[in-house]
Parts: structure tokens; sequence; C-alpha cells
């Protein structure tokens, strides 16, 4: 079956050429000029991963994202400007998954969107350090790989495709240190290039939503100038 893409962009000119691109390489694609009209079609409508732009009239990708993660754990890319630095910070606080600087290359970009796919293709099958279920449990913590589901206290916690592997990394082995490089391979695939501060913005994202229902959550640890651990029980 054939994946759908949605492309949002006020630049009528990259919509046309990258969405020709994305159908020579078998991809069904669902363009928008605006966050707002995009935000309509892909509650009524969803698809297996979004390209938002960030500079949009009507609705920025800022909040078109925001929107989504409201409801979904939509695969989201974001397309950022050069000076765009902060906004790349924000968006990945917000719950991107990734991020491409423009101007880009449309191969990069395919590159890009495969990684993402089969990212949330992992997350979903059965993982290293999991039962024969697909379920990994660690105290509180329960990853459920099949349904994409992470619990804690038993209470569901959203997770994007990227933080759902990070947070399944660390748990798999409580107590080892995993270096930023090390959490760079198991999210984002191996021959990745991702700076560190990425890494940096999920784990403070996943934090934040694990303390938005325990206050005391406190299981992910920093190692500074190190990386990361989860907490052995």
């Amino acid at each position: 079956m054939k994946q759908t893409i949605a492309l949002v962009d006020d630049d009528r000119n990259i919509l046309t050429s990258v969405t020709m691109t994305l159908e020579q390489e078998g991809f069904i694609v669902r363009s928008y000029t605006d966050g707002e009209s995009a935000l309509q079609a892909l509650i009524a409508r969803p698809v297996d991963l979004a390209v938002l732009d960030i500079k949009m009239p009507r609705m920025d990708g800022m909040e078109l994202l925001q929107r989504l993660r409201a409801r979904s754990a939509l695969p989201v890319i974001f397309l950022t400007s050069k000076d765009e630095e902060v906004d790349e910070l924000m968006g990945l606080r917000l719950g991107a998954d990734d991020y491409i600087t423009k101007p880009f290359s449309q191969r990069l970009l395919i590159e890009r969107i495969r990684a993402l796919l089969r990212r949330n293709e992992t997350s979903r099958a059965e993982g290293s350090g999991a039962a024969p279920s697909g379920i990994l449990r660690r105290g509180d913590l329960t990853l459920d790989d099949t349904k994409h589901q992470c619990l804690w206290h038993e209470r569901d916690i959203q997770l994007t495709v990227t933080e759902f592997l990070l947070l399944k990394s660390l748990a798999a082995r409580p107590g080892m240190v995993k270096s930023r490089d090390q959490l760079i391979d198991a999210a984002y695939g191996e021959n990745t290039y991702v700076d560190d501060r990425t890494i940096d913005s999920h784990v403070k994202r996943v934090r934040k939503k694990f303390r938005a229902v325990d206050n005391s959550f406190n299981a992910i640890e920093t190692l500074y100038g190190i990386g990361y651990r989860y907490k052995e029980a």
C-alpha cells in the first residue's frame, strides 16, 4: 500500500517540485498552501507523515504542529530557513521529529522521509529488550511497540516516533549511560547527522510530558557532558 505524505508550504514552486519528486518515488501526496486548511484536511483524512514549512499565512507551522500534536503522534518534518535556529529548537520542543534547512536537496528530503517512516514502523515492531509480545516494562513504565503506546502508572503518555524510540533505547538498559550519539543512532538510524541539541530538546519534551501526569517523574537522568540514562528500579 502506498504511503501518503502531506506537504504544507505557501511556496507553490516548492509544492509543485516536491510533489512531483515524491510521486515519482511512489508516494501519494496531498499539498496545502496554509496551515489552517491543512489542519482541517489532516483531521478529516490522516496521512502517514507531514512536511511543514514554518512561515505560512493564516496559521504558521508552529501552531499547526501544536494542534496536530494535541490529537496524534503523526511523524512531522519541519522546513526551516538558515536563520531560523530558534524556530528549529522551538519546533523540536513542540514535538517535531526532524527538520531540514532551506534551501534543501530533494534527495535529502526523500531520505529523511523514508528514514522517519521506517522509524515509525520500527517503533511498532518488537524491539530489543522487549517481551515476545512487544511489551517492555520497567517499574511504572510500559512501552508497547505494536500499539506505539506508552503508559506511566497506567496513564497514557502521547509520544512522537522519535520520543518513543529514544525512551525505549534508554529503558531497555536501565542504569546504562547512553551517549547522545548512541541515542541519535537509536532514534534516527546510523549515518544520519543530527545536532546534539536535537536530542536534548527531545529529552526535555519527554520529561515534560511525563511530569504533566506525574510531577515527581525523575526516571531519566542527565549525566552532564556524557549523556542520559534510565534509572534502575
